[in-house]
């Protein structure tokens, strides 16, 4: 039985040929000659021009066909992907009528939508053998047929390529919750809908007043948006309006408050330059992700979210469908695309899809509620300032906060400073492997002169910590020149030996971008008296601070943590052993508790546990300013405290540090 789609491509050839074709092929119903062509070559061809559009000296059946017409605009949404076209099989007619001058080809088609998974398929084409137009040897024209690009493929189909974007997965604390998640905003701007089209410059200003943003800015986005569009201002939390008097905004005639939901962090500030931000795909990052990346794509543009943005924004689907422009012939109803008509409903059928693969959430270390607290207690400091908090028994960041002088940075895991007397605790193990232990009597003079360079102890300093004193007394009270008069003792590879083996300066697999200090191993003079207070060229970031502070705590080195990937990033360079012992970390908890008991940080000897610590001052700039430091160690917590300018450690860290630490959750 001849099925009708046989019967129909006869009919079609009988048209193609004409009548006197036809009656040669009558007289010729013998076996193909040992001289005729074979269809091979031609269907090579075609599937060769089919691939890349171009149709010279390809013969076909029908007079006045435009096959690169109909191929590209069939295959445009496809003009970028690449692909292969290949013939499967050649299949000759070997009896009847046609025997010998007709042949079905068999073209396989790949097209690489996805990385993983092509589209791939094969439609048949019919081959006729024929005369020359110019009289020459016989030659194989196509008889071609719109399904020839596509199976089942009808007159006037298309098709159409949708993305199917990914659900974005979220960044998680340490209780494996999500940081970000919906929570209410208030969505302020204008509805041109419902407001006269002759007040809505002078509304748009005035809502752009309003809320603090360019009114003529704002003004001119309101005038180019549709008749009916809500032209959004600005979106601000329900519980955090950024000082916007959201009641006045409703109070303007024509004003629009719109309550919604938007996934935000639990507050304005948190972690901002951390986590970072998602946003629009700019162009730059569309052309550096040969075609990961599209226009309108939602992508990481900062901090962990740019970072790990391939693990986040997870892989987009696609669906390949042929569409039948108004097949249905009715209407939707609607006009949506804004020619004045209503849009014709459109037949549709899916020929191939991949579903999109949601993100993988990435796993951070930190605490949200000490987090915020962090934030909160650093939100009046003006100058750059942060909070790093440690769990030493893991090394987790439970929280590393950036007060807001900073500019948007991460002072907290980025920032580079002197870390002034808080490096004396690194000072203080070089010594005791010296031979000094905290009973050794040492000499604490108001000043010191190395090199011709006078150091002396900070404005205030106790007299009663003058003289010969127990190298504990001298640490507690952080006298300068009792650790400088120590410089023939302790060189400086021995101190940067020890601050290695605190943490300080070894780079970590944190998960993030984070500086770990610098300490010099080589320094004379002056250089070398400075480093033993923490000055000189010695550089620390408040992580590296709490680092070297969890070092202590738990009695060996801290690698700090902040990020656990989906994918475990190659291991870097593996570090010298440390070679601090658990007698020494003992040594170190005892020295820093005489801090909090006889020494400079006092103001913390009214919280609970064993809390130990140590202030630090650094002179900076022309030296009338200084970084105020303070870190602590409170049972399974390591505490880091710094601003940028401040009066000194005690005076203007230590408050911030208690007041972190006496928050609800967050200390013993």
């Amino acid at each position: 039985m001849v099925d009708r789609r046989t019967e129909a491509r006869r009919l079609t050839w009988r048209r193609a040929l004409g009548p006197t074709a036809l009656a040669v092929l009558a007289l010729t119903l013998t076996a193909c000659s040992d001289d005729a062509p074979s269809p091979d070559g031609a269907a090579a061809d075609l599937a060769t021009a089919i691939s890349d559009g171009d149709f010279e000296g390809i013969a076909f059946t029908q007079a006045n066909l435009d096959a690169a017409a109909h191929r590209d605009a069939v295959l445009e949404p496809l003009a970028e992907t690449d692909h292969t076209v290949t013939v499967a099989k050649v299949d000759v007619a070997t009896e009847g009528e046609n025997k010998g001058k007709q042949a079905t080809a068999t073209l396989a088609y790949t097209w690489n939508v996805t990385d993983t998974t092509p589209w791939t398929y094969e439609t048949t084409v019919d081959l006729v053998l024929q005369d020359s137009p110019d009289g020459g040897a016989e030659q194989w024209a196509v008889a071609w047929e719109p399904d020839v690009l596509v199976p089942d493929l009808k007159d006037g189909d298309r098709l159409a390529v949708t993305r199917v974007r990914a659900e974005r997965a979220q960044i998680l604390g340490a209780d494996g919750g999500p940081i970000v998640e919906p929570r209410p905003v208030y969505r302020i701007g204008v509805d041109k809908m419902n407001l006269d089209p002759a007040r809505q410059d002078a509304v748009a200003r005035q809502v752009g007043a309003a809320v603090g943003i360019d009114v003529e800015a704002y003004a001119q986005k309101v005038a180019g948006a549709g008749a009916k569009a809500f032209v959004e201002a600005i979106v601000v939390r329900t519980d955090d309006t950024a000082g916007i008097d959201v009641d006045a905004v409703r109070a303007i005639d024509g004003a629009s408050v719109v309550d919604g939901e938007l996934d935000l962090a639990p507050t304005r500030t948190f972690a901002r330059a951390i986590l970072g931000r998602v946003g629009d795909a700019t162009a730059e990052a569309v052309e550096e992700s040969e075609g990961q990346v599209v226009a309108g794509d939602t992508i990481g543009l900062s901090g962990l979210q740019r970072q790990y943005d391939v693990q986040l924004r997870g892989t987009p689907g696609i669906t390949v469908s042929v569409v039948a422009d108004g097949s249905a012939g009715e209407d939707t109803g609607e006009d949506l695309d804004g020619d004045g008509q209503p849009d014709p409903v459109e037949d549709v059928k899916d020929v191939f899809a991949v579903d999109p693969v949601a993100g993988v959430p990435l796993a951070t270390t930190l605490r949200t509620d000490m987090q915020v607290v962090a934030e909160s207690v650093l939100s009046g400091v003006p100058s750059a300032s942060a909070i790093v908090a440690i769990e030493p028994s893991t090394g987790n960041v439970l929280a590393a906060a950036s007060g807001p002088g900073g500019d948007g940075t991460s002072t907290a895991t980025t920032g580079k400073f002197a870390p002034g007397s808080t490096f004396k605790v690194a000072s203080a193990l070089a010594m005791l492997r010296s031979g000094i232990t905290p009973d050794t009597v040492v000499s604490c003079t108001p000043d010191i002169t190395v090199d011709g360079r006078t150091f002396q102890n900070v404005p205030g300093f106790p007299a009663t910590a003058i003289g010969e004193v127990p190298f504990r007394t001298a640490f507690a009270n952080s006298c300068n020149t009792a650790m400088i008069a120590q410089r023939d003792a302790v060189s400086q590879q021995a101190l940067h030996d020890a601050a290695a083996d605190l943490g300080l300066g070894v780079e970590a697999d944190l998960g993030a971008p984070g500086y770990f200090g610098s300490v010099p191993a080589t320094a004379e003079g002056t250089e070398h008296a400075a480093s033993l207070i923490g000055q000189g060229k010695v550089e620390a970031s408040p992580l590296g601070m709490a680092t070297l502070a969890a070092s202590v705590a738990k009695g060996e080195r801290v690698s700090p943590v902040l990020v656990r990937p989906e994918v475990t990033p190659a291991a870097a360079e593996t570090p010298t052993p440390s070679a601090l012992t658990a007698d020494e970390a003992a040594t170190l908890r005892s020295l820093m508790r005489s801090v909090v008991t006889d020494g400079s940080a006092k103001l913390l000897a009214g919280l609970p546990g064993e809390v130990g610590a140590k202030t630090g001052t650094a002179q900076y700039g022309d030296g009338n300013q200084a970084h105020a430091w303070m870190i602590a160690i409170q049972g399974d917590l390591a505490v880091a405290v710094f601003v940028e300018t401040g009066d000194g450690g005690s005076v203007t860290a230590g408050p911030l540090l208690k007041a972190f630490l006496d928050a609800p959750n967050t200390g013993e």
